[in-house]
């Protein structure tokens, strides 16, 4: 362990970092929103049915989580700019790769591996990182933005996309998000260090008496597997397992995977949908900077709780509001789940961080795979049942009632510190 004690600078260069990893997440978001726009273009070229296209965004969905908690124990390992730069260049491989696609089971090689072990590795197990690394004051605060860069990245390349794909089809749609990863690249190795250690700082708002401990180099697939293990005793990480599945049920896997569809099925133009869920990532920005704000001042369950029940509520009402135009309700709907979206993340990043201490980052990685294995269920199922009754009504319905299960789930969570045994 070394003590480092340097004079606190006006302008923290963490707040550069923070910046850096923004549009790294924006980059690497990109191609995440392009699967609901290009569903239907798909079927229309290939003749291929909704629950082939979204078996691909299900892997995607899947290796996104499945691959975070490894890619936490890799930036300890690796630092987080190799991992960074890495993860970014598969993105613009597999979409990239992706053009070339006339069988389903390529598109699940670009879409599902490339892309989902390429974002995985970033996804918001990175901003926890860098959140937990760069800053001791304002983490909630920094958790908030970098969580608003990765989903509203997401979301507002929809009207862009369903742009492109309307006008010069979806191979070009493709390109232009595999090009927005490349240029994310030489940002990342010019200004994202791992620790402030690096360039002879402490992290932003450290006090005098800050101490660094400098991480033990160990096998990344070991250290992720037995923090897995020791978090897997206590009561807290299974509660928080439950309600970031049903968090990424509600978002990624539903909303974001089959709104479009499901518009479009009462006859609303890919357009005009891809534009509401755009409308959803531009107050996804101000709601999850506010979680981030709140999660520093109020007891995070309280905040998990009253976001899953609102939450629940607006997806009950989801099916009397779709039509072929927009209407007053549909963009209330909108603005409202657009302020919950990811606003569940800080606080979940803060119970993890308080309950298990240094293994935080990691332990959320596993959390965040739970959300991510959600997700996969609820995009491949949504599929299924749209194929199975003509119209996502029950998909919607039974995601309000999870909603209402993970918001009791949250208010049951104990804050108590976990006295976790090396595994």
């Amino acid at each position: 362990m070394s003590t480092t004690a340097v004079r606190t600078r006006r302008f923290h260069p963490a707040w550069i970092v923070a910046l850096v990893a923004f549009l790294a997440l924006v980059g690497a978001a990109g191609f995440r929103a392009a699967p609901s726009v290009l569903m239907l273009p798909l079927e229309d070229e290939f003749g291929w049915t909704r629950t082939q296209v979204s078996l691909a965004v299900t892997v995607n969905l899947l290796l996104f989580g499945l691959t975070a908690p490894f890619a936490a124990a890799l930036m300890a390992r690796f630092g987080l700019r190799r991992v960074t730069s890495v993860a970014l260049l598969l993105v613009a491989s597999g979409a990239a790769l992706s053009i070339f696609a006339t069988e389903p089971w390529m598109l699940v090689l670009t879409w599902g591996v490339l892309i989902g072990l390429g974002t995985g590795s970033m996804a918001l197990v990175f901003a926890a990182t860098v959140a937990d690394q760069w800053f001791v004051k304002s983490r909630g605060l920094v958790v908030g933005i970098l969580t608003a860069g990765s989903a509203t990245g997401q979301l507002a390349f929809l009207p862009v996309i369903a742009l492109l794909v309307e006008n010069a089809g979806w191979r070009q749609a493709s390109l232009l998000v595999a090009g927005g990863a490349l240029l994310v690249v030489p940002l990342v190795l010019l200004f994202l260090r791992n620790h402030p250690v690096d360039i002879g700082l402490t992290p932003y708002g450290a006090p005098e008496t800050y101490v660094y401990e400098k991480p033990v180099r160990t096998n990344a697939v070991r250290t992720a597997l037995s923090t897995l293990a020791r978090a897997s005793r206590v009561r807290t990480f299974w509660a928080l397992v439950a309600g970031f599945a049903i968090c990424g049920a509600t978002t990624n896997g539903l909303i974001g995977t089959h709104f479009i569809p499901s518009a479009h099925d009462h006859g609303m133009a890919e357009t005009t949908a891809a534009g509401l869920l755009a409308v959803v990532g531009i107050f996804d920005i101000i709601g999850t900077i506010a979680s981030g704000w709140l999660t520093d001042k109020v007891n995070p369950r309280i905040l998990l709780a009253a976001y899953y029940g609102g939450r629940g509520l607006g997806l009950l009402v989801l099916p009397f509001l779709l039509s072929a135009t927009v209407q007053p309700p549909i963009i209330i709907f909108v603005v409202i789940y657009g302020l919950d979206w990811v606003a569940t993340v800080p606080p979940t990043v803060a119970l993890c961080r308080e309950v298990f201490g240094k293994d935080g980052p990691i332990v959320f990685g596993w959390v965040f795979a739970s959300h991510q294995i959600g997700a996969a269920i609820a995009a491949v199922s949504a599929g299924a049942l749209r194929d199975a009754t003509g119209e996502y009504t029950l998909a919607w319905f039974g995601a309000a009632a999870l909603c209402l299960v993970a918001a009791a789930v949250s208010a049951s969570i104990t804050r108590k510190k976990a006295l976790l045994a090396p595994a």
